[in-house]
């Protein structure tokens, strides 16, 4: 999880704000008047499905579709008002890369550098600096399309970064990416939030949200379907459970006794107790041990992971998922 300072006191300024975005093509609504609000200098991670909008909710908020109704502001600047003033301030990587392989990655550096009309001096300082920072300046004179998949995303983010954007939208930065290549650019994106950049990630990696971000949104049939930390939105989930392990069968008897809402199996000596996983719940289960006098040898605590929150909010044959969503958004309030 990301550790940036900024992001995570409630009353950090919004970054981005949107209030009932809706876009539709034809007769399809793809988002159906979604709320968002991002702190700055915090990682956003927007989940879904595919063709559940994410791309979509980051190309209105790039300004490089128009949304069909509601209001949104980004960097401070109203989206339909002020679109150049938007993209001042933001940068934007898709899940494809920019990369122009027919040319070095410091031709690329360079022609970003002049998209934003920098000085020629101030423009090759940037781009060495920013070859650098992401380990690239020994590739740097050789053809973009000689470079690995990790090293074509790298440079695509180092482009980004040429016009100090403060907003930076990753749709889907890691797709195709090995697992090594993945983790550096886990590197890259804590690094980019500890100087204070907004970053605002579209990810189908649920590790990768889990890791990185301060606030999550499951984005399903254009609405949000939840929205809170990653371990808030785990702990809406049911089969978080307390397991506690015996090698006595008499303390194991009276813990079924103690706990008669577990559910006891008699050839291991184990008991399962529903548990959301919080410190609370933890606490009432040491302290009924404690006071019948009874010690476990073993206590693990289960919690569901982001897989789970996934596929329960996500799922469209279950009759339960509205309850969920419920449920979540009352915890939440």
């Amino acid at each position: 999880m990301s550790t940036s300072n900024s992001g995570a006191g409630p009353q950090a300024p919004a970054a981005v704000s949107a209030v009932g975005l809706r876009k539709s093509y034809g007769d399809k609504t793809v988002l159906d008047g979604i709320d968002l609000r991002i702190p700055a200098g915090s990682v956003f991670a927007l989940l879904g499905p595919n063709g559940a909008g994410k791309t979509t909710t980051v190309q209105i908020l790039s300004t490089l579709v128009s949304a069909d109704g509601g209001q949104a502001q980004v960097a401070g600047h109203d989206l339909a008002a002020a679109p150049q003033a938007v993209r001042g301030a933001i940068g934007v990587t898709g899940q494809f890369s920019a990369v122009d392989g027919l040319i070095t990655g410091e031709e690329n550096m360079l022609l970003m550098a002049d998209l934003h009309h920098l000085p020629r001096r101030e423009g090759r300082r940037a781009a060495a600096e920013l070859l650098e920072r992401f380990d690239l300046t020994e590739a740097a004179n050789k053809p973009a399309s000689t470079y690995s998949g990790g090293m074509k995303r790298r440079l695509d983010i180092a482009m980004t970064l040429v016009g100090d954007p403060r907003i930076i939208f990753l749709d889907e930065p890691t797709t195709g990416l090995d697992p090594r290549s993945r983790h550096t650019m886990w590197q890259i994106i804590r690094a980019l939030v500890t100087s204070g950049v907004t970053v605002f990630l579209t990810t189908q990696y649920l590790e990768e949200a889990d890791e990185l971000a301060d606030r999550i949104a499951v984005l399903h049939n254009g609405r949000i379907a939840a929205e809170g930390t990653a371990d808030e939105l785990k702990r809406i989930v049911p089969g978080g459970h307390v397991r506690l392990r015996f090698t006595d069968p008499t303390a194991y008897r009276d813990a079924t006794t103690a706990l008669p809402h577990g559910t006891g199996d008699d050839d291991t000596l184990t008991l399962q107790i529903p548990s959301d996983g919080s410190q609370r719940d933890l606490r009432t289960v040491l302290d009924r041990l404690d006071d019948a006098g009874i010690e476990a040898d073993e206590l693990t605590v289960h919690t569901p992971d982001l897989d789970d929150v996934f596929f329960a909010l996500t799922a469209t044959t279950t009759a339960a998922v509205p309850a969920q969503t419920d449920a979540l958004k009352e915890t939440l309030r």
